[in-house]
């Protein structure tokens, strides 16, 4: 597994653990806080990326404290662990496109590399090992990339389109082939919170079809004619104009 830190890697490794022997979890740090917001004001603008994180530092946080409850839930419907993983599985890199990593990979010699929660990864990475490296996106590739995909095809009214993709990884933001997608089934009880976790939960099931049909040389890549953009976090004020106006939560 090729990681960054977070719930949903708990769960990923867990998951796949029941069926698969997990090799080692390469854990990247996280991009320094700085470092990050240089390079997303620099890309969206100030005010676009303040409006980012005055609603992260609020509205998100109260929506993720409010919703322990739902995530129990689901956790529970889908039999998911989100315990740490232990410390004897875990290789730490600063990043995934450290030559570090790519020295591990070749060393570690996976028959495959689950991907979750890192940066984009390099070309040099990539092709390292001969082996196929797979994501389960939290949206409909490639009418959803980057983040939220759940949320906001609910604000756009695209029931159709409110899922999740496994699919290969590029050098590209979500734009590698398709495996499986599959649609999500969202409840009353449920916010911009609980959207990545549904979407993981049927994620998981799929990755894991995705995983036999590699192992079985048997998997086959589907295409759509959905035209692709990137979506970002929304701001404050986004997303109470929409919360408000919408009743989008």
């Amino acid at each position: 597994m090729l990681v960054g830190k977070g719930v949903s890697t708990n769960i990923l490794f867990h998951s796949l653990k029941i069926d698969y022997d997990i090799e080692a979890v390469i854990l990247e740090d996280a991009v320094p806080t700085k470092e990050f917001l240089r390079k997303r004001i620099k890309k969206l603008g100030f005010s676009k990326v303040a409006g980012q994180v005055l609603f992260q530092i609020s509205i998100a946080k109260f929506l993720n404290v409010t919703s322990s409850k739902r995530k129990k839930e689901i956790l529970k419907k889908y039999g998911l662990d989100d315990s740490k993983i232990p410390a004897k599985h875990v290789i730490k890199v600063n990043s995934v496109n450290d030559p570090k990593c790519i020295s591990l990979l070749k060393k570690i010699d996976p028959e495959i590399v689950v991907v979750n929660g890192t940066r984009i990864i390099s070309k040099n990475v990539l092709e390292s090992i001969p082996v196929k490296f797979i994501n389960i996106h939290a949206g409909i590739t490639p009418k959803y990339r980057n983040v939220h995909g759940a949320y906001w095809a609910l604000i756009n009214n695209d029931f159709e389109n409110c899922g999740v993709t496994v699919h290969e990884v590029d050098t590209g933001i979500d734009t590698g082939n398709i495996i499986y997608q599959k649609t999500i089934e969202v409840t009353t009880k449920d916010n911009f919170s609980t959207y990545p976790l549904l979407q993981l939960a049927e994620g998981i099931i799929y990755l894991k079809k995705a995983l036999a049909d590699i192992f079985s040389n048997n998997v086959t890549f589907k295409k759509n004619n959905l035209r692709g953009k990137i979506w970002h976090h929304p701001t404050i004020g986004q997303y109470l104009y929409h919360r408000i106006f919408h009743q989008k939560k």
